[in-house]
C-alpha cells in the first residue's frame, strides 16, 4: 500500500488540475460519456444497437502471475439483448515453475432488465457458459463444464457520481484438478464501484471486489478461498468524429483483508464503434 500511495496521490491530484481546466474551458459541445467501461466490475448498460465494443484487459499481480483477457460485445440487434465472449490467457506460478497459457473462454449473454445509460437507475442479469478450454493438468482451467450468473445494477447519484454494485455465483458440476480428481466447485462474488465523473471524458473510479471461489483439493473434495481487492484507477476517453470512443484506463489492485499484502497493475484499453445504422423508431 505505502509503495502505491504516491501514484494514487498523484493520480488524484491530476484530477483536480483536469477538474479546475473544467471549470474554466467551457466546451461549445460535451463529448460522449464514458460508460461500459469498469475494471473489475461490470456496469449495468448494454451496447447500444449498431454499436460493438472491443476490450482488451491485462492484470498483473505480486510474484509474477497474470490475466490478459479480449471480450467482444454486440448487441443482438438492439440494447435489450447482448451476445459477448471472453477469452482469457494467463500467467500462474505452479510448484515447480511457472505455466502459461489459454484459460476457460466464456460465452455471454446479456439481458437489459431495467433502464439504460440513460437512466438513473439500470440493471442487467448476465449468463455466461464457460468451456473447458484450459488444460487443467496445467492449472489453467477447471476442467469442467461452468455455468456463471453475475447481475449488475448502475445507479447514478448525482452529475458527478455514479455507483455500480455486481452479485453472482459460478457453478461447475465436474470439475478437475492436476492429478485428474473430480469434484463439484461453487463460487460467489460480490463487488461495489464508485465512479467520479471529473467530466464526460475523463473518471476517476475505485471498486472493491469479493470472492470466494473453491478448487478441487481431493476426489469429490473441494476446499474454498477468499480474495477481496481495493482498486482505484482512472480512465479516459478520445472520441472521434467517426463516433469512434476509445478508452485506456489503468488501476491498482490492492489486497486487504484475506488477500493482504497483494497488490498489482491493471490496464485496460476499449474501443467502441458503429458497425450498422440503428433502426429508425
Amino acid at each position: 500500500m505505502n509503495r502505491f500511495l504516491p501514484t494514487i496521490v498523484f493520480l488524484a491530484s491530476a484530477a483536480a488540475v483536469c477538474g479546475q481546466g473544467l471549470a474554466e474551458e467551457k466546451p461549445r459541445e460535451s463529448p460522449p460519456p464514458i460508460q461500459d467501461n469498469s475494471f473489475l466490475m461490470e456496469e449495468a448498460y448494454n451496447q447500444e444497437e449498431g454499436v460493438v465494443q472491443h476490450i482488451n484487459a491485462f492484470q498483473r499481480m505480486r510474484g509474477g502471475e497474470w490475466l490478459a483477457t479480449f471480450t467482444q460485445e454486440w448487441p443482438v440487434p438492439k440494447q435489450t439483448h447482448q451476445l459477448s465472449y471472453t477469452i482469457p490467457y494467463q500467467r500462474i506460478a505452479g510448484d515447480s515453475a511457472a505455466r502459461s497459457g489459454l484459460g476457460d473462454i466464456g460465452l455471454n449473454y446479456r439481458y437489459q432488465l431495467a433502464g439504460s445509460g440513460e437512466t438513473r437507475f439500470a440493471c442487467a442479469p448476465r449468463l455466461t457458459l464457460l468451456l473447458p478450454t484450459g488444460d487443467e493438468k496445467k492449472g489453467l482451467g477447471s476442467g469442467g463444464l461452468g455455468f456463471q450468473v453475475n447481475v449488475a445494477m448502475s445507479e447514478v447519484l448525482s452529475p458527478r457520481w455514479v455507483t455500480h454494485t455486481n452479485v453472482g455465483g459460478t457453478y461447475t458440476g465436474a470439475a478437475k484438478n492436476e492429478r485428474g480428481e473430480e469434484a463439484v466447485t461453487r463460487s460467489v462474488n460480490a463487488g461495489q464501484s464508485l465512479i467520479w465523473t471529473l467530466r464526460p471524458d475523463f473518471n476517476v473510479l475505485i471498486e472493491a471486489v469479493w470472492t470466494r471461489s473453491q478448487s478441487v483439493v481431493g476426489l469429490g473434495k473441494s476446499g474454498s478461498q477468499d480474495s477481496f481487492l481495493v482498486s482505484p484507477g482512472i480512465r479516459w476517453a478520445y472520441n472521434f468524429s467517426s463516433r469512434l470512443q476509445v478508452v485506456p484506463g489503468i488501476a491498482f489492485p490492492i489486497g486487504v483483508g484475506p488477500s493482504r499484502g497483494e497488490r498489482g497493475i491493471f490496464l485496460y484499453l476499449s474501443f467502441e464503434h458503429p458497425m450498422w445504422n440503428a433502426s429508425s423508431q
